[in-house]
């Protein structure tokens, strides 16, 4: 059996190219694959070979934001059946680390997870057309909900985990710093959770628009009114949690000066050091909290996504032909005219 991929050899050296694979054994299902996202990392692996620490030491299918239909199962298999449209899990936990066994998979220590070249030999991923997978990985997408749609899960997850860490946001006064893919998804998520007011800020009107169609209540273009934060830091700040989203120090400085007193800090956005204001810190009693990837957040995910709770639709820009990838990806890292751009396949 023969399917097309799509492998990154070096930075900006993507091919498309076809490769044989097996049919699927005991306790895996074939999925066709239909839609996949590009994510942010898979961009720092197109323009940059990696990011920090972590570069591309062999050629490497990226995808992990995926969506498809169920072509073949094999023994054993009862969670889905053929022709079922699912959502794909890229998130492989080894169920026996001691992070695993405390409940912490998304911490698990021999974590497998599509597309990422931190271990070596690197994780495959899954921009291809075929793909063979473990049956727990698939998660069913309700019809009426389009795999373009499902493929939107594994981000959503992560802003899920995240409002799990933020605790109940009901009635709360939420910031959200950055209106790319991660931000828009959590002003979606703030505003299921039942937010009282959602702000959100970006540099960019394009990507503000897609924020203010998945919930925001405000939306202010920082480079343009650069003073529109300050009445947010009167009285020792107005927010009760901020989702930080875009690792800007701005943005972080934005946060720190306008969530009130004994607020909460989640941040998403990843970088290289920040320098933090400690003493604000302390001296506002403010939790900041990381957060990082999701676990059983992924099944939530999808559920929200089948229920219409959150209508992811409004983030997706953009989708190509697998063959158009290299387009798609230079696409995908212009954010005057994209959120989330996809593939489709064949």
């Amino acid at each position: 059996m023969k399917t097309r991929i799509c492998r990154l050899y070096a930075k900006h050296d993507m091919r498309i190219e076809t490769e044989v694979f097996d049919p699927p054994g005991a306790g895996e299902v074939l999925v066709a694959v239909g839609a996949g996202g590009i994510c942010g990392s898979d961009l720092h692996y197109f323009h940059d070979g990696g990011f920090g620490p972590v570069r591309i030491r062999e050629p490497i299918i990226l995808g992990h934001e995926i969506a498809g239909t169920v072509e073949a199962v094999g023994k054993g298999v009862n969670n889905v059946k053929l022709g079922d449209r699912i959502a794909l899990n890229p998130s492989r936990p080894c169920g026996h680390c001691s992070y695993c066994t405390d409940g912490l998979q998304q911490h698990c220590t021999k974590m497998r997870f599509y597309g990422s070249a931190l271990r070596f030999p690197h994780e495959q991923g899954a921009f291809r057309d075929r793909i063979v997978v473990q049956d727990f990985q698939c998660e069913i997408i309700s019809n009426g909900i389009t795999l373009a749609e499902g493929a939107c899960a594994e981000p959503l997850a992560v802003c899920v985990h995240a409002r799990n860490r933020a605790g109940n946001v009901r009635g709360k006064r939420v910031l959200i710093t950055g209106a790319g893919p991660i931000g828009v998804l959590c002003t979606a998520i703030a505003r299921d959770g039942g937010a009282a007011e959602i702000v959100v800020t970006d540099l960019l009107d394009a990507t503000l628009a897609v924020a203010t169609a998945m919930g925001a209540t405000r939306t202010i273009n920082v480079a343009k009114d650069v003073s529109a934060m300050e009445e947010y830091g009167a009285n020792k700040g107005q927010f009760d949690l901020v989702f930080e989203c875009s690792a800007a120090p701005a943005a972080l400085s934005n946060a720190i000066d306008s969530v009130r007193p004994q607020g909460t800090i989640i941040q998403i956005g990843v970088t290289g050091n920040l320098h933090i204001p400690i003493n604000v810190l302390v001296g506002k009693e403010i939790s900041l909290k990381g957060t990082h990837r999701f676990h059983a957040e992924y099944g939530e995910a999808v559920r929200l996504i089948n229920s219409g709770a959150i209508d992811v639709k409004p983030m997706i820009t953009a989708t190509y032909p697998l063959e158009d990838a290299v387009a798609a990806f230079e696409a995908a890292g212009d954010r005057s005219r994209s959120v989330k751009v996809q593939l489709s396949f064949a």
